[in-house]
């Protein structure tokens, strides 16, 4: 009776065990996550708004690597498919010619992705960021740029997150670029209204400024209007 009762009994740990250390395991590779995706969008706000010239190419060439990196870990993680994408996108406005085209469609592919995996993660982020993507790169026959697409897009982004600083504020700059200059300040508006990303403060205090930019052009077109 007692080997029975040591059997049982190591029978019973070894259960604890395994239903204790793969959730543990879990919460420590989500906190991982959480704390590399918090640094790869620090250091990318630090790039795109502190950094220029060769700095600002060379640091962004770092971060497509780390993003790589990310996605290579977390293959089953929108997010990091999302920030790939975000990282490349404006890796692609830095570097600019020919090579930006190639980066482009590399964002656009991981984009895409991400949607595949949860079209919802990150609020939409990948639906903003795509659609971004549609509407600031050439069409045909240089690129694959499409403004009924972007539309679509961002209007789709807003849905999922009608209060978001960066879906408000692309929606209405690209009202901007199509000449819908009421609208588009419908939209900063809401964009200036947005409430604060928790450790985003840079990205937020940048992206507030180019609110403020939008708003004044899309001021001065409307007043022209006017007269």
């Amino acid at each position: 009776m007692r080997t029975i009762n040591l059997s049982v009994t190591s029978l019973a740990l070894t259960l604890s065990a395994a239903l204790i250390f793969p959730t543990t395991t879990w919460a420590q590779t989500a906190d991982d996550f959480a704390a590399q995706l918090a640094n790869l969008q620090q250091d990318w706000a630090v790039a795109n708004y502190q950094l220029q010239d060769d700095a600002q190419e060379d640091e962004f060439e770092q971060l497509a690597e780390r993003a790589k990196q990310l996605v290579t870990a977390y293959p089953d993680n929108a997010a990091a498919y999302i920030w790939q994408g975000i990282v490349l996108s404006t890796e692609a406005g830095v570097v600019g010619g020919l090579g930006a085209l190639d980066l482009a469609e590399a964002a656009k592919a991981s984009l895409e992705h991400a949607m595949t995996i949860d079209d919802q993660a990150l609020e939409g982020s990948a639906y903003t960021s795509l659609g971004t993507l549609y509407y600031k790169v050439p069409g045909w026959p240089f690129g694959f740029g499409d403004d009924d697409k972007a539309e679509q897009l961002l209007k789709q982004a807003l849905t999922i997150n009608p209060t978001g600083i960066d879906a408000n504020y692309f929606y209405a700059d690209f009202l901007y670029e199509d000449g819908e200059y009421q609208k588009a300040a419908k939209y900063l508006t809401a964009a200036a209204a947005a409430a604060p990303r928790p450790g985003r403060e840079l990205a937020d205090s940048e992206r507030q400024k180019e609110i403020q930019a939008l708003q004044e052009k899309v001021n001065k077109r409307i007043n022209k209007r006017r007269r």
